[in-house]
């Protein structure tokens, strides 16, 4: 037998079962022992019947004129006669009988005492020194019709008490795993990231240990995160200031140096710790991403967020080259500006640094907090697309780039329970990539927004 793999069906089949068959045994003995009672119960019937009938008889037959005669008594009212009788002399002959008697049934007489046959119960007994004899016989049917009927008294109740028995343990069995299943639903619920202890008070003490055990895990795996965050950030945070010390001094060495051949080198430098700065400052908001809260008690404007990210990176690396779309009315949510920006910016500059160099790159923000992020340039096969988001994966090696930007976005995309978009070719364009996401809104905000569309 394949036991189902639910635990609740497991236990309530295994208490139904062993409840039946208890259930049964009971019935069972219970039938055995009554009908040994019934046995004693109706022997003992026989037994008084011919103790009371023979004196009355001796004394009929005895003051009767005329001897030897078979006298039938006359039933007084039409009934079933379930115990019938002889009187006999010590030949055999029958002196008196009940109405319903049937001599062929009677076997003759050998003793007193009880006596059965195929389809009788008999108890025989005799008086005046054995010259005058009863017999009193019952239908063996008569017994059989009563425990048949003892045994449908205790049967058909079975056949309401135990479903309703088999229902009551399918419900007490639920009830009971009731916290168990709440602790099921806890952990569905929680985000990839979230190893926060899971509430685990009301378990019952058998799977306490095992809610324990896993915290405990959970604790550990917070820590080892939390140090590998920390040990990223304050690494990059610690290297910002050597490498801002050495690109000052290869700017230095290129402004006093008038040999071309040093002179390149001293750049190639330069650009290189840029990188690594870029790296620095990437590490840095990777840990942030992870580690961070990145929603608020409160709501802000995302608008203002987005412009100033946009107009800083325009101002800094691509005059002209970003197109801003904003909505009319205020994008109001709960995640933190900063990390929005960082959000923004990655996406942005990963746009700028791969998109064709003359095409503009589309910034999109929509009234239902929708983060749109486009450009130009040559499709991506859907293998490529899902490699992106891995972590140091780029597109095309040979471009700039610390291959983190789409990485940080995930991150921060998993915390805040949305979900990147990666398209290419764009929509409603045969060229190109498109990035989007779904920003969290404020309830209030929305239903408020949609009650003005509506009028």
């Amino acid at each position: 037998m394949n036991w189902p793999a639910s635990l609740q069906a497991r236990l309530g089949l295994s208490l139904g079962l062993v409840l039946t068959i208890l259930w049964l045994l009971a019935a069972t003995v219970t039938a055995v022992i009554v009908r040994g009672e019934m046995d004693e119960v109706f022997d003992s019937a026989l037994r008084e019947t011919a103790e009371r009938i023979l004196p009355l008889a001796v004394t009929d037959i005895v003051g009767r004129e005329d001897q030897g005669v078979t006298q039938r008594l006359a039933p007084i009212r039409e009934h079933d006669e379930l115990f019938t009788y002889l009187v006999r002399d010590a030949e055999g002959l029958i002196l008196l009988q009940s109405h319903a008697a049937d001599p062929a049934v009677f076997p003759p007489y050998d003793a007193p005492g009880f006596r059965q046959t195929a389809t009788h119960r008999l108890y025989s007994d005799a008086a005046l020194q054995g010259t005058i004899r009863i017999t009193v016989a019952e239908p063996l049917a008569h017994r059989m019709s009563v425990a048949r009927e003892i045994q449908m008294g205790l049967g058909l109740p079975l056949l309401i008490v135990l479903p309703l028995a088999l229902a009551a343990i399918v419900m007490a069995v639920r009830f009971s795993l009731d916290p168990l299943r709440r602790f099921r639903a806890q952990l569905e619920a929680r985000g990839a990231r979230d190893l926060s202890e899971v509430a685990a008070d009301d378990l019952p003490t058998e799977i306490g240990p095992l809610a324990a055990t896993l915290n405990s895990l959970l604790a550990r795996l917070r820590e080892a995160f939390e140090a590998e965050r920390s040990f990223a950030a304050n690494a990059a945070h610690e290297l910002r200031t050597p490498l801002a010390g050495a690109i000052a001094q290869a700017q230095r060495l290129r402004s006093e140096t008038s040999d071309p051949a040093t002179d390149a080198r001293a750049a190639e430098i330069e650009a290189t710790l840029k990188r690594l700065t870029r790296l620095s400052e990437r590490l840095m908001q990777l840990a942030r991403a992870e580690g961070g809260r990145l929603r608020m008690d409160r709501s802000a404007d995302l608008r203002a967020v987005a412009r100033v990210v946009v107009d800083d990176l325009a101002r800094a690396s691509a005059p002209g080259r970003i197109a801003l779309t904003l909505a009319d009315t205020a994008v109001m949510s709960d995640i933190d500006p900063d990390a929005f920006g960082i959000l923004c910016r990655n996406l942005v500059e990963n746009a700028l640094r791969h998109g064709a160099e003359t095409a503009p790159v589309d910034v999109t923000l929509t009234g239902d907090a929708q983060l749109i992020v486009s450009n130009d340039g040559p499709v991506l096969p859907r293998d490529t697309l899902s490699r992106l988001t891995v972590r140091f994966e780029r597109a095309n090696p040979s471009t700039d780039g610390s291959g983190l930007g789409l990485a940080i976005v995930v991150a921060i995309a998993d915390r805040i329970g949305s979900q990147l978009i990666l398209k290419s070719p764009r929509p409603g364009s045969s060229s190109g990539f498109q990035a989007s996401l779904r920003l969290p809104t404020d309830p209030a905000e929305t239903i408020a927004r949609d009650a003005m569309r509506r009028t």
